[in-house]
Formats: structure tokens, sequence, C-alpha cells
């Protein structure tokens, strides 16, 4: 259930926003090695969540495109 509430106030734009900040903290150089990688795998699953949410949104537009079409 609190992955369902997650998932309901996720919002692609803050995610973005927070991948951007975690890789201008591993580019910066000041991270000690273990908490870059704690960050890049942080920053993976935001990626991975973009990538989920772009996908299902293209899908949705194709299938509105072809009920477009098919009127």
């Amino acid at each position: 259930m609190a992955k369902a509430k997650a998932k309901q106030n996720w919002n692609y734009e803050e995610t973005v926003v927070k991948v951007e900040e975690i890789i201008d903290r591993i580019e910066s150089g000041e991270l000690e090695l273990a908490k870059v990688f704690e960050e890049f795998a942080v920053a993976t699953e935001g990626l991975k969540q973009c990538e989920t949410f772009l996908d299902e949104k293209q899908k949705q537009l194709n299938l509105s495109i072809e009920v477009l079409e098919g009127d």
C-alpha cells in the first residue's frame, strides 16, 4: 500500500531535478566513493521511474491517435 501512495505522489519533473542534482554532486568530486555508489543507485532508480512513466504516456498517446484515426 505504501508503494501505491508513493507512486501516486510521484512527479516526473521533481524526479528529473533530483537526478540532475545527484549527477552534479557526483561530478563535483566531493563525495566519498561509497556515497557516489549510493547516489548513483538512487539516480538510476529515478531514471527507471522516468522511463517507465514516459513509456506509459507514449502508449496512451499512441492509443489516442489510433482512436482518432479510426473515426
